[in-house]
């Protein structure tokens, strides 16, 4: 059973109870992401997800390292274009500590000029690795061609530019903007006691929001169809396809899901069928949707040598025209619902996994629905659903951006 508790300041404390399990995981989920950022933000906020591992006003960053490795614990965070997670997981009898600390990171960082000076050199080091990896950076430059206007089209890194800017103050200030307590979740899966329920009460449900706490405002942005090119002295020539398509609060997005698996989501789909193992086009050829709070993308990426990139091209869309003009088959939608649900069901086997699951679906959704539940919903994919979606985002003009040699 999955427990939500509101303190008194609004932050969301969710937890699962998993009794035969030694271990807990521990989430702070916060409702900051790049694309809520000001232009000359842009990247403040994966900046300051490194900044909170850089030192307290009691531990150095050093000190932080060594108590999670003292306890075999795992201590890490990401940044996404909606949220930030800082994340934990330690042995059961160590949890009281685990989020000690990370409360001690959350409220206490001093974001020391030193620090700050050499977090951004790392930060850096890794636009640039970024940068150097093609079949990443496909994909980067693929959403500014899809929103070039928006937040959403820039990348969740920043840029050289942008973090040469960032200061302890301008952290201070967009943290008192976007990290309210109404903005924060609180997630926990594992063997979990009263005493720590208590602790991250104590430490979380008593801070009150600035006054300079801001609602993130969506932007629903328009997408842009059209294509960017980029020479590069590379083996293979990197070609990115994205459509738009729906929000993850739509309610066809497990359909959208299926699809994805039948279009290029695994190893017996329509696309590594086609254009691996039936031409021998490409070794990496798949597909994956992205979805956000109000808009949506399909994507579909391959590489090959320069000499084939316009028969790869070719062949995704002959293999998307065969889908709009003739669907899906019944074979096809009953598969991917079974691999759909087996997926589901086997993710959910760890307390990390569990853990950013409620963690995830109380800051989006501020619902839980059960495994049952899911697994219905996974079942009432219809073709008449499947075939509303080819309908809706196949048949828009999709954007392309392609990084590579000289032809």
């Amino acid at each position: 059973m999955v427990q939500v508790h509101t303190c008194q300041n609004g932050v969301r404390i969710v937890s699962e109870q998993i009794d035969h399990v030694r271990s807990v995981a521990l989430g702070i989920f916060v409702n900051a992401g790049s694309r809520y950022e000001l232009p000359e933000e842009n990247g403040i906020t994966h900046f300051i997800e490194h900044m909170l591992f850089k030192g307290t006003k009691t531990r150095t960053a050093r000190q932080i390292a060594e108590e999670f490795d003292r306890i075999g614990g795992e201590l890490n965070a990401f940044t996404s274009k909606e949220n930030t997670c800082y994340y934990a997981k330690v042995l059961d009898h160590h949890a009281e500590l685990a989020v000690t600390i990370l409360a001690d990171m959350f409220f206490n960082s001093t974001f020391a000029q030193e620090e700050l000076e050499k977090e951004r050199q790392v930060v850096l080091e890794e636009i640039l690795m970024s940068e150097d990896a093609a079949d990443d950076d496909v994909h980067e430059k693929l959403w500014g061609v899809m929103y070039p206007n928006d937040a959403l089209g820039r990348p969740i890194l920043g840029t050289a530019a942008t973090l040469q800017t960032f200061t302890a103050d301008m952290i201070r200030n967009y943290m008192a903007k976007h990290y309210g307590p109404e903005s924060v979740v609180i997630s926990i899966a594992g063997n979990i006691s009263a005493k720590l329920m208590q602790t991250i009460e104590n430490l979380f449900g008593q801070y009150q929001p600035s006054p300079l706490v801001v609602e993130p405002a969506l932007s629903n942005p328009d997408f842009y169809p059209g294509e960017n090119s980029k020479t590069r002295d590379t083996e293979q020539a990197h070609l990115a396809i994205s459509y738009p398509a729906i929000g993850v609060k739509d309610p066809d997005m497990y359909s959208f899901i299926a699809l994805n698996n039948i279009i290029g989501g695994n190893m017996s789909s329509r696309l590594f069928q086609e254009v691996r193992e039936e031409r021998g086009l490409a070794y990496s050829i798949f597909s994956y949707q992205s979805c956000y709070a109000d808009v949506g993308a399909f994507t579909i990426y391959g590489s090959t040598s320069r000499q084939q990139l316009s028969q790869l091209q070719h062949t995704i869309d002959a293999t998307l025209l065969d889908i709009v003009a003739g669907g899906v088959t019944e074979e096809e939608l009953m598969n991917a619902k079974e691999q759909l649900k087996g997926s589901f069901v086997l993710g959910l086997e760890g307390t990390g996994a569990r853990m950013n699951r409620n963690g995830t679906s109380e800051l989006v959704h501020r619902k839980h629905r059960s495994v049952d539940e899911v697994l219905a919903s996974i079942d009432a994919v219809s073709m008449e659903s499947i075939d509303r979606l080819i309908a809706k985002i196949l048949k828009a003009e999709p954007a392309i951006s392609i990084i590579g040699p000289e032809a």
